[in-house]
């Protein structure tokens, strides 16, 4: 029988502070958990692997040891009382794939779940998973986008859409943006900048910015990149 299931009570108290169960818990699972933890959410974390188990415990909110394959187990773990899972199962494409029909099958009202390939995202989203979110490829693509440009950061809102955080090109240096024109000569809009002292703030049209201040770029990506490029 797997371990800790007399961690039910516990789940359960998590699952009512609007808290996240991540289900798997390898480097993007673990990544994830703490970053919400830090955040302020609360998380169960569940992992078969007892040495990860163990390294989190006091980490994370509550993390168990357990096998996300069986439904009894999901039951007493009381994981259909959570609002939000995350499946971050990504070294056994099986066992992603029958977490989520159960975590389906309790009526889960969210479910992200990573996939590591297009068929395995194919699969989940034929079982109705909520977001099938790529990580690796997903960061491949940034990464590109960040070595080919000039960027200082590169975020793809949607395919073909982007924010890039980038330096003011020397033109735009002791005028307004409206003076720069840069909607209409770059087809890009400058959303926020951030001054000499760090401070971010949204850019208005009277915005003046000067040399060593960083702006965020929003606009299409092969617009907002060859913004990037200037100078």
């Amino acid at each position: 029988m797997t371990r800790f299931l007399s961690f039910g009570q516990d789940a359960r108290r998590i699952a009512e502070a609007d808290s996240v169960a991540v289900i798997g818990l390898g480097r993007f699972g673990t990544s994830l958990a703490i970053e919400l933890m830090d955040s302020g959410t609360e998380v169960l974390g569940i992992d078969e692997d007892e040495d990860m188990v163990q390294s989190l415990n006091g980490v994370l909110t509550q993390v168990v040891r357990a096998d996300s394959t069986r439904l009894e187990v999901l039951e007493q773990l009381a994981i259909g009382e959570f609002d939000r899972v995350v499946l971050a199962i990504g070294s056994d494409i099986t066992a992603s794939i029958l977490t989520a029909s159960l975590l389906l099958k309790l009526d889960v009202p969210v479910i992200w779940a990573k996939a590591v390939d297009e068929r395995h995202g194919a699969v989940l989203e034929q079982l109705g998973v909520h977001k099938v979110i790529y990580p690796e490829k997903d960061m491949g693509r940034r990464v590109a986008h960040l070595v080919r440009g000039a960027a200082a950061d590169y975020l793809e809102i949607d395919k073909g859409y982007a924010v890039v955080k980038t330096v003011v090109p020397q033109f735009l240096h002791d005028i307004t943006l409206t003076e720069g024109a840069v909607r209409h000569a770059h087809g890009v809009t400058i959303a926020a900048y951030r001054d000499a002292k760090g401070s971010w703030r949204n850019a208005q049209a009277d915005t003046v910015l000067h040399d060593g201040d960083i702006v965020l770029v929003v606009g299409p990506t092969v617009e907002v990149e060859r913004f990037a490029q200037l100078r």
